[in-house]
């Protein structure tokens, strides 16, 4: 049977931040990111600071991504610090697992823009 990946993504129970970020550090560390930093306990960081920072020399490319649930809500810090970083020509934004299914996440990791 040949079903559509959004039939199968709304077949299946919703991906956890935790299930996301560990595919989306996979995928870095497959993609030639050596460095894939996610801080285990944020007590005592700066609150909103983003989930993971990648970084890979071969591919000239530093970037800050916060993660979230498909439901999931920014908090006006995460906000903060992200236009921040963004106002400092930083790499920045949001994934979730849809841009996991769509291809959104590869397609940065590579550099390619889908827009």
């Amino acid at each position: 049977m040949n079903r559509e990946p959004t039939t199968i993504a709304r077949s299946m129970p919703p991906m956890t931040e935790r299930n996301l970020q560990s595919a989306v550090l996979k995928l870095a560390g497959f993609h030639g990111y050596e460095v894939r930093y996610h801080t285990k306990d944020s007590r005592g960081s700066q609150a909103g600071f983003p989930d993971l920072v990648l970084a890979s020399a071969k591919r000239g490319r530093l970037m800050f991504r916060e993660l979230k649930t498909d439901a999931g809500r920014m908090r006006p810090e995460q906000k903060v610090v992200l236009e921040v970083l963004g106002s400092c020509g930083q790499d920045v934004g949001v994934w979730r697992p849809a841009d996991l299914l769509s291809g959104r996440i590869v397609a940065e990791l590579r550099g390619v823009s889908l827009k």
